[in-house]
Parts: C-alpha cells; sequence; structure tokens
C-alpha cells in the first residue's frame, strides 16, 4: 500500500474495544480471496451487498404499507437506511466494528419477498411441503447462489460473520433466538432493527392517517416522548410535533441501551469478541423501557398492522402469490431460464419460491397480470 496511508489493523486498533471483532479475526470466506490494500473485509461486504442487484430492488418492496397508500412512507429499503445508521451510532459508542455493523445492516432484511410479512406469509403456506419460507434464510440464498456479479464465484462471497450474522439473531428484547449467542455486532443491528420500526411504522401510520396522535398517546412510551418534546419545544403540533415525537422516540431508546448495557460491556474485561459471546453478553434495552416497547408493539399490532385497509391490500396480495406459485409449479416454461435450470437442481416449487421472493410489488404485480390475471377473471 502507498505509504502514509493508515492500515486497516491500525485503525481498528486506535478505534476499536477488545471486544470488538476486528478485520483479522475474521474467518474469510468461503471462496479464499486476496486481501484489499486498504479496505478491509467488512467494507468489501458492504460494497458487494449495495451492488447486488437483489438490495437494489428492495426500494419496490413493501416494509408494512404499500405503494397504492401513497409515496411518503417506508420501503424495505429506506428502512434499511434507518437501521443501518441507528446501529452504527450504537456501534460506534460501544466502539465496536462499525465496517461489519453497516455491513449486517444493509444485508438484514435483503431476503425479504413482496408485499412484506404479508407475502412472506404467502409464500411460507407456498412452501410447507419444502421447509417452508424464511426471508433469513432466502438472504443467504442470495448471496450464496441466486447473485451473479463475479466470474471466480457463485453468489456474493461475504465474510462468514455476515453469513452467520444473518443466521443468528437476537430478539427484540436483545435475547438470543435459539443456543447461539451472537457476535455484539449482531446484537446491534437487531435492536436497530426494533428501535426503528417502533418509531418508524407510528410516524408512518399517523402519516396515513390510520390512527391520529390522540390515539397514539394513549401509549405510555409516545405520552413521555411528546411531553419532553413540549418541555424542550414548546407547544408543537400537527406535523412538526409528530416528527419531533419521532426524533424523540429513537433518541431515548438508543440512549436506553447504551446506558444500560454500555457500562456493563466496558467493565466487562472482555478480552476478545469470542470471550464476550462465550460469556453469553447481551446487549439489550432495561425491563421499563422493554416493557413500554411492548406496550407500543402491542398498540401498533392492534390498531395499525390489523387496521381494514392493511388487512384488504395484504389478503390480495397474498391471493396473487398464491395463484402465481401454482400457476408457475404448473407451467414452469413461463420461469426464467434461469430459474428453469435451477428447477431441476433445487425442484419446482423451491425454484418458483425463489423466483417470486426476488420480485418487487410492481414486478410481481405486473407478471401476474401478463401471466395469471386471464386464468382467475382480473
Amino acid at each position: 500500500m502507498a505509504s502514509g496511508l493508515q492500515t486497516v489493523a491500525a485503525r481498528e486498533a486506535a478505534l476499536f474495544a477488545p471486544y470488538a471483532l476486528t478485520s483479522a479475526a475474521s474467518l474469510g470466506r468461503k471462496h479464499p480471496e486476496p486481501e484489499h490494500p486498504y479496505r478491509g473485509p467488512f467494507q468489501r461486504d458492504r460494497d458487494r451487498i449495495v451492488h447486488s442487484a437483489a438490495y437494489r430492488r428492495l426500494s419496490g418492496k413493501t416494509q408494512v404499507f404499500t405503494g397504492e397508500m401513497g409515496d411518503y412512507h417506508r420501503t424495505r429499503l429506506t428502512h434499511t437506511y434507518e437501521v443501518a445508521s441507528i446501529a452504527r451510532t450504537i456501534g460506534r459508542a460501544l466502539r465496536l466494528n462499525e465496517d461489519l455493523i453497516e455491513a449486517l445492516a444493509l444485508f438484514h432484511d435483503i431476503g425479504h419477498p413482496p408485499f412484506g410479512h404479508a407475502g412472506e406469509d404467502a409464500l411460507d403456506e407456498c412452501l410447507a411441503d419444502s421447509g417452508g419460507f424464511s426471508h433469513n434464510r432466502y438472504a443467504l440464498t442470495l448471496a450464496e447462489e441466486l447473485e451473479t456479479r463475479y466470474s471466480q464465484f457463485p453468489g456474493l462471497n461475504l465474510t462468514r460473520e455476515v453469513l452467520d450474522g444473518q443466521a443468528t439473531r437476537v430478539d427484540k428484547s436483545g435475547a438470543p433466538v435459539g443456543e447461539k449467542v451472537p457476535l455484539l455486532e449482531v446484537q446491534v443491528v437487531d435492536l436497530a432493527d426494533s428501535i426503528t420500526y417502533d418509531a418508524h411504522d407510528t410516524d408512518d401510520a399517523i402519516k396515513l392517517g390510520l390512527v391520529s396522535l390522540e390515539q397514539i398517546f394513549d401509549v405510555p412510551l409516545v405520552r413521555a416522548a411528546a411531553e419532553r418534546v413540549r418541555v424542550r419545544c414548546g407547544a408543537l403540533a400537527g406535523k412538526m410535533l409528530r416528527l419531533s415525537i419521532v426524533h424523540e422516540l429513537i433518541d431515548v431508546q438508543v440512549n436506553d441501551v447504551l446506558r444500560f448495557s454500555g457500562p456493563a460491556l466496558t467493565s466487562s474485561g472482555f478480552a476478545s469478541s469470542q470471550a464476550a459471546r462465550q460469556a453469553g453478553f447481551c446487549i439489550r434495552t432495561s425491563s421499563p423501557l422493554a416493557r413500554q416497547k411492548t406496550e407500543l408493539e402491542v398498540f401498533l399490532y392492534e390498531h395499525v398492522y390489523r387496521h381494514l385497509r392493511l388487512i384488504e391490500v395484504r389478503a390480495h396480495a397474498q391471493q396473487r402469490l398464491r395463484a402465481m406459485f401454482r400457476g408457475y409449479v404448473a407451467r414452469p416454461e413461463l420461469l426464467p431460464s434461469r430459474f428453469q435450470a435451477r428447477a431441476a437442481v433445487v425442484g419446482a416449487a423451491q425454484s418458483v419460491g425463489d423466483y417470486l421472493a426476488g420480485m418487487t410489488d410492481r414486478f410481481c404485480d405486473q407478471q401476474f397480470q401478463q401471466h395469471f390475471a386471464a386464468a382467475h377473471g382480473v
């Protein structure tokens, strides 16, 4: 490398806590590659994810609210940006590996199918005889098999830490899902995901008129945020009150994570990332905030996610996905050539599921109209 440029190892030694995962400690890639002179392995992962076709398609995929409901609300891609921003803030404060955190955050929802969780539920039902559908598992399929950007290997050849992080997650409270405790960097991304959708689903729901500010003030976490906003900013109303409350919801959750878990982590004495993992250390929110988050999530489930307008849109999308799944399985010649070839390897049902999961909302609707609408009287 050119003289005078800082090495990855030197930068990490200056910035990271002992319990952060260093680039040198990475287990590498399935297909070995030479190291880059000035970009660490997780920087390269980030760039490969950003340049992937699957990542670009996130701009056309539903987060919670579909394009039929307007153009203000989050897509799967903008949600991903927001998770990455919050995760990096937490990671920097805890002196963790920000490059790994960013790669994990940008990758975490790349496997979501069209139409959000409604689409995932429909595909899970369609693929019940083939092991079901999981967006986390499909993300690994994309990264290891379906993306075609390099001549030397299939997929993106991401580091084992990013692939393992996608397979090893924590729940909303920060507790591990399964027996394996994830890397601290993975835990930060999962917490940031929860912080993001709690605040931004609230924002989108109010903006779209599914709930009013007055209704959501019944939730203690939101009411307390509104009270702090009024003390700091005075008598705001309408848009500025909504936006200020959303900012406060994010801030209070991030602060809680750092105040509750930060001191314990920094005083832990962990000499390595692996030591923290073996000890089962979990970065999490405090119990009082966890209860308040649950109250907000119950409100969102009852008044937003189960709103009649959303139920109707989801049901319509699921009917189309089921019809398309059956149609493509019955007529695999309608599949693109690469998925016809894939069907010979993994089976028709799995190949059809992989094809459908990669679609954007709009492309899914277009393909339904082109191939299956007439048969269903649409």
